[in-house]
């Protein structure tokens, strides 16, 4: 299940989302990521500023339409596979789309990515956690264990 929303201005056409309150129908990254192809498209690969903004713009109305949205972060397609050199300073370059893209555009929370074993990346959607260095936990990326269900 999920929202599925089309505009004309960017590479990516339409988008869907889904978001699941039920914690139980939340799904690791490889699952996400199978789901989305057998939908026929692929997890996200954020290519600008302003594709992020969109997407922020979409989570935002979701919230809003009374759907009870709640903490639940999303999985984008930005992964590293395997742990070379996963503790080292080129870890945030290892980092690529699931779909291809080369886009460099990125949008980390302060510290991250934390590499070590956290391989897979989540878009924060955490509106009632407080604060951290970085700010709100809403919108910005955050690499997780890929077996985490989001």
């Amino acid at each position: 299940s999920g929202q599925k929303v089309c505009y004309g201005a960017f590479k990516h056409l339409c988008y869907k989302l889904a978001y699941f309150q039920d914690l139980s129908r939340r799904v690791g990254f490889q699952e996400a990521r199978q789901a989305c192809e057998i939908d026929g498209g692929a997890l996200l690969s954020l290519e600008s500023e302003a594709e992020q903004q969109l997407i922020e713009n979409m989570l935002q109305n979701l919230t809003k339409s009374g759907s009870g949205i709640s903490d639940g972060d999303f999985w984008i397609g930005l992964w590293r596979s395997g742990d070379g050199l996963a503790t080292s300073s080129a870890c945030p370059d290892l980092y690529q789309w699931a779909d291809g893209s080369m886009s460099p555009f990125r949008n980390w929370y302060t510290d991250e990515p934390s590499c070590g074993s956290e391989a897979c990346v989540v878009m924060y959607h955490q509106p009632t956690a407080n604060p951290g260095l970085g700010g709100p936990y809403l919108y910005q990326w955050n690499d997780d264990r890929c077996n985490m269900k989001h």
